[in-house]
């Protein structure tokens, strides 16, 4: 009977590519061409030391052979299965088959799938910029403005005959100022896109995005603050460096409050807890006995931490963002409603917890939880403040075909509604920009 692995078809594949004859193959491996015939219509198992041997005689290593190197590649195909039109069905019981039997196309396919999704990105992180980016406003609004003087003015000489001397003077005169605020508009403009990544963040960024993009540059933690408060004087030179005195403001109260939670959850002792119980917030908050949100902050920016943090207060303002690969956080506010951020900023004090889908051909899913402190600064008859906070983790990907994990259901999330194409979904607020589906 035929092996659900293909280690076979990929030695055939790699034969075929070098253009070695089966017997020569065979020969150099040291076992015959019946049984290598075998070998390749995957109806006999190879052992190691085949393996090897095929695999020196080859020229590549053991791995490339191996079942278990083509595990990525099978997930990407079901993937790019999954992204697919409603109604189109990929036979996904024989993707390794396909994946066996053609890996170049197979290659192809992973590429393209992997390209649109970096493609997906980029068109929402633009019109993100777009909407909100109040450098690139204000010059396409002058841009425009001058356009339209300069068609008024042509207008008005191209279809008035007996205009006075001194009159169309005057009009030419406008017609050049306005030409020449056009072309300084379209070139200022045409700079502004042009320039490095990092010469748009310094002319456009808001304060919190500069600050963000500090401790981006500092990979999301300052190991200065773990000896304690004395650290922070370190970093006085770098925020210093900040562009705006806001965004200097708001990296000195962060630091305070990092240097808090250092000395509140000590790393090497928190490390220890996790490796020992795991990373609940709740039980970490608890152990230490600490806020919750403390705990969500050290989660997020400890050494080598992939998980993304986003905080917002009672209004739903996004007040602080570390991102996670393929979840698109807007700059501003106008966030997805169905967020499990909002769902905590209702439910003070009461744990948030779902595993969330994103649309997009990678059909990324992520472990995310979320609470919410309210908070009394003025007292007991003081007004009540609430900051939500949303730790998002990577989730395995789904068996496509085989259902949701018992006790876990996706909850369907996007950005904003203006970039998810996610039509049907209740809680939209504005047509997408997006191809909708269902």
């Amino acid at each position: 009977m035929p092996m659900t692995g293909l280690a076979g078809s990929r030695v055939r594949e790699r034969r075929l590519a070098l253009r070695i004859r089966q017997a020569d193959l065979a020969r150099r491996a040291g076992i015959s061409a019946s049984y290598l015939n075998l070998i390749e219509h995957n109806r006999r198992k190879i052992g190691a030391e085949v393996m090897a041997r095929l695999a020196a005689a080859l020229g590549v290593e053991v791995q490339a052979l191996s079942d278990a190197a083509q595990s990525g590649k099978v997930e990407e195909l079901r993937a790019a299965a999954a992204s697919t039109p409603s109604g189109a069905r990929a036979e996904l019981e024989r993707v390794q088959d396909f994946l066996g039997r053609f890996p170049g196309w197979a290659e192809v396919m992973i590429a393209q799938q992997q390209r649109l999704g970096h493609l997906e990105r980029v068109v929402a992180a633009l019109n993100d910029r777009m909407n909100h980016d109040p450098h690139l406003s204000s010059s396409l609004h002058e841009v425009l403005s001058a356009v339209s003087s300069v068609r008024s003015t042509a207008a008005i000489l191209a279809e008035t005959e007996d205009i006075e001397p001194e009159w169309r003077a005057r009009f030419h005169g406008n017609l050049h100022a306005d030409s020449e605020r056009l072309a300084a508009g379209a070139e200022a403009l045409v700079a502004y896109l042009d320039g490095s990544e990092q010469a748009q963040d310094q002319a456009s960024a808001a304060p919190q995005e500069e600050l963000e993009g500090w401790l981006a540059g500092r990979g999301w933690h300052l190991p200065e603050l773990e000896a304690g408060g004395a650290g922070a004087g370190a970093l006085e030179a770098e925020i210093g460096a900040l562009a705006s005195g806001a965004a200097r403001s708001l990296a000195r109260d962060w630091v305070a409050q990092a240097v808090r939670d250092a000395a509140d959850l000590p790393l090497e002792r928190l490390e220890a807890v996790i490796a020992a119980q795991g990373d609940d917030p709740m039980s970490l908050a608890r152990a230490f006995g600490v806020e919750v949100l403390a705990v969500f902050r050290r989660l997020a920016c400890r050494p080598g931490a992939t998980g993304g943090l986003v905080i917002c207060d009672a209004s739903g303002t996004l007040l602080f963002r570390k991102p996670v690969e393929g979840f698109v956080l807007p700059r501003f506010g106008a966030a997805c409603p169905l967020w499990p951020l909002y769902t905590a900023l209702s439910r003070p004090m009461v744990p948030v917890e779902a595993v969330a889908e994103l649309p997009g051909l990678s059909a990324a899913r992520y472990h995310i939880r979320a609470f919410c402190a309210p908070a009394f600064p003025e007292g007991f008859g003081g007004v009540e403040t609430r900051q939500a906070a949303m730790l998002i983790a990577p989730s395995a990907p789904k068996a496509l075909g085989k259902g949701e994990p018992k006790g876990e259901v996706s909850l369907k999330l996007g950005s904003s509604c203006r970039i998810c194409p996610r039509g049907a979904c209740v809680a939209r607020r504005e047509p997408s920009i997006m191809a909708e589906y269902n």
